[in-house]
């Protein structure tokens, strides 16, 4: 995190100076996205939610998944956070929300219709190790700045198209046409590079929502056998997209062909890959 904020001031900076903006595009950019940084922090879950049609589940009808998320929570001492269902035979789920204290867990229709208790045990468990670890408040600061630079380079590009870039206007040698080169180059480049770093610090949490899981239920093969089968069902879930996609236990757009991919390949994904998760989970059981 450290690294990525030093990365979006950096980059900021040196758009701007080298656009001739000074720090005028620096301070609007941070005011819109402090605005937006509100916005999400308070809202970000229930528009998840909304989007997504999750519906609130209940003890009769989700009788596994209300008593296993119960059973955990008392367990590890922590608030039972809100549980949704969504109506989707694809199999999947998420956690949102900004804190314990203000979380949601959110599973399909088709994952309670085709997991045995244990598997939706090992699942609902890794989404509350999201909740425990506050990935859910961690992704939504990290989702904020990638938007950040986005904003700000979609705004220096617009600008230099309609008006130029101030140190252009002023003219000027050799210097200024590389700092101009040079701030072009990172409004280009820079979204790419925050979005790499999402994916990354994404794909990371993963690893560590599944151990937290199996610290939980001392039971890794239950999460392992429930990422197998998770694995083989080839159904996208039809409300999620390419914004919600990172939240999801398994990648809910189901856009690729197979689950080993090439090194360059795996840095655009957004979960790590299932196979490698599962040879993990299962290199705890001695």
């Amino acid at each position: 995190m450290a690294i990525f904020i030093t990365f979006v001031v950096g980059a900021s900076y040196l758009m701007s100076y080298s656009f001739g903006y000074g720090l005028d595009m620096v301070g609007i950019a941070l005011i819109l996205s402090g605005v937006m940084s509100f916005a999400s922090y308070w809202w970000s879950d229930k528009i998840i939610l909304s989007i997504s049609g999750a519906k609130p589940a209940n003890r009769e009808d989700h009788f596994d998944f209300f008593t296993v998320a119960e059973n955990i929570a008392h367990g590890q001492r922590m608030p039972l956070p809100k549980l949704f269902v969504i109506n989707d035979t694809a199999m999947n789920a998420f956690a949102t929300g900004r804190d314990p204290n203000h979380a949601a867990v959110v599973v399909t229709t088709g994952l309670l219709n085709r997991l045995n208790r244990s598997e939706i045990e090992g699942v609902v468990a890794h989404e509350l190790a999201h909740v425990q670890n506050y990935d859910i408040r961690l992704m939504a600061i990290v989702t904020i700045l990638v938007g950040m630079i986005a904003l700000l380079a979609d705004m220096m590009l617009r600008m230099t198209a309609f008006g130029g870039s101030r140190r252009r206007e002023e003219g000027g040698g050799n210097v200024q046409i590389i700092l101009f080169a040079v701030g072009l180059v990172l409004v280009l480049l820079s979204p790419l590079i925050a979005q790499l770093i999402q994916l990354a610090v994404s794909r990371n949490r993963e690893y560590l929502a599944d151990a937290s899981a199996v610290r939980m239920t001392r039971n890794p093969e239950g999460l392992a056998k429930a990422l197998e089968k998770i694995s083989q069902d080839h159904e996208p879930l039809e409300v999620a997209n390419k914004a919600t996609a990172h939240l999801y236990i398994s990648n809910p757009l189901k856009n690729h062909k197979h689950d080993s991919v090439s090194w360059f390949a795996n840095l655009f994904q957004t979960h790590p890959p299932i196979s490698n998760r599962i040879a993990v989970l299962r290199g705890m059981i001695s």
